[in-house]
């Protein structure tokens, strides 16, 4: 694997989630880090995708801050922006390498549609969202189809649509009436040619590192349901027999998971990284960030608090006094390793690898200290 730097309990520590999970110590790749700003948290990840190029893994990070420009300039390729001034779009219902396979292009759009009407959708509108993504997919036969197609099969179906299920074409546009009107949102509202058109061409899927900048965006509180979309259009382009180990990366993924559809769908992309050669790595401050998802009990905190069993690598910097107890529920710590969450100093973690404990000091060398300089405006 890669050196990460010193266990301070004697050697060297290195880490390779894929090679692990090849020996069987442990279960799955996917990876969570917890740190506090200006911990080290994005310094170890950055520095980790950067030392793990050499062993040929790929990465493709959704970066919703524009922190990760410096190592795309570092790997050689340039940052895909997604702004209202862009002309970059990217299509979420892209079908090229098998979105549509076992409904997954369907269960993504009943999860865009709930994520814009803020509630789950009802039996009637899941049902006109698929006979809008059928109707779409009939109709548009010479390219991709996009969520532009799907909107105006939701407000204009077909007499085809309408009679597959006994009723008529004024009752299927009622049915899918305000379901029609939130997507419109993503081809004439705030979200306009983001995602309402085909993918760019000038994009280049080839390279060995693509990192989607939505720092322009990142104060809309639309983030949750952009950031789904970039993930969508990553997934649809992950081919499971291309033997390319690949690292899927969701920095502040607290805006994902606040929404109870697009949590549901992360939670199954989470689920299939074995079987798509990927390590998911996500990216939050605080380990009360998991429960902030929702109200106490809700589905939110359950599937919030699933990804920890989906994720057999767990990385904690420094968390405040007011975490730490919840730090060692959520996280099975012993007393030991709660305590010292509050002493680590920059740069010094405590890794949860399967049922292995360490608490190691992040190395970087000289040329990645200016990769990982979040601090130069301050300073």
């Amino acid at each position: 694997g890669s050196l990460i730097g010193r266990d301070l309990l004697g050697g060297a520590f290195y880490f390779d989630p894929f090679e692990l999970y090849t020996k069987e110590q442990v279960s799955n790749t996917n990876v969570l880090v917890f740190g506090q700003i200006g911990r080290g948290k994005s310094a170890l990840v950055k520095s980790f995708l950067w030392r793990q190029s050499v062993l040929g893994r790929q990465a493709w990070i959704v970066d919703p801050k524009g922190e990760y420009n410096s190592l795309a300039r570092l790997w050689g390729v340039s940052p895909i922006k997604i702004s209202r001034s862009s002309s970059v779009c990217l299509n979420p219902l892209d079908s090229r390498a098998g979105l549509s396979k076992d409904g997954q292009r369907s269960e993504f759009l009943a999860t865009l549609g709930s994520a814009c009407l803020g509630r789950p959708l009802s039996p009637t509108e899941h049902a006109s969202a698929q006979l809008a993504l059928e109707g779409a997919t009939q109709k548009v036969t010479t390219r991709q189809i996009t969520i532009s197609d799907v909107v105006n099969q939701l407000l204009e179906p077909s007499p085809t649509s309408a009679r597959s299920i006994n009723t008529d074409v004024f009752t299927l546009a009622q049915m899918g009436r305000d379901l029609g009107l939130e997507l419109r949102r993503l081809v004439v509202g705030d979200l306009q040619g983001m995602f309402d058109g085909q993918t760019s061409e000038e994009i280049d899927m080839r390279q060995s590192l693509v990192v989607i900048d939505l720092s322009d965006l990142y104060e809309s509180s639309a983030l949750g349901i952009v950031m789904s979309c970039c993930l969508s259009w990553l997934n649809s382009l992950i081919e499971t027999q291309d033997n390319v180990k690949r690292y899927i990366v969701v920095d502040e993924a607290w805006a994902v998971l606040r929404d109870l559809s697009i949590a549901r769908w992360l939670q199954a992309s989470w689920k299939l990284s074995r079987s798509r050669g990927l390590s998911n790595i996500a990216i939050l401050h605080r380990v009360s960030d998991l429960l902030a998802a929702g109200s106490q009990g809700s589905e939110q905190v359950a599937i919030a608090s699933g990804l920890l069993s989906d994720s057999e690598t767990r990385i904690i910097y420094s968390q405040p006094p007011g975490e730490v107890d919840l730090s060692r529920q959520l996280l099975g710590l012993n007393s030991t390793e709660a305590e010292l969450l509050i002493d680590l100093r920059r740069g010094r973690s405590l890794w949860k690898v399967g049922t292995r404990s360490f608490v190691v000091s992040h190395q970087l060398g000289s040329r990645e200290r200016g990769l990982v300089d979040t601090d130069q405006r301050l300073r």
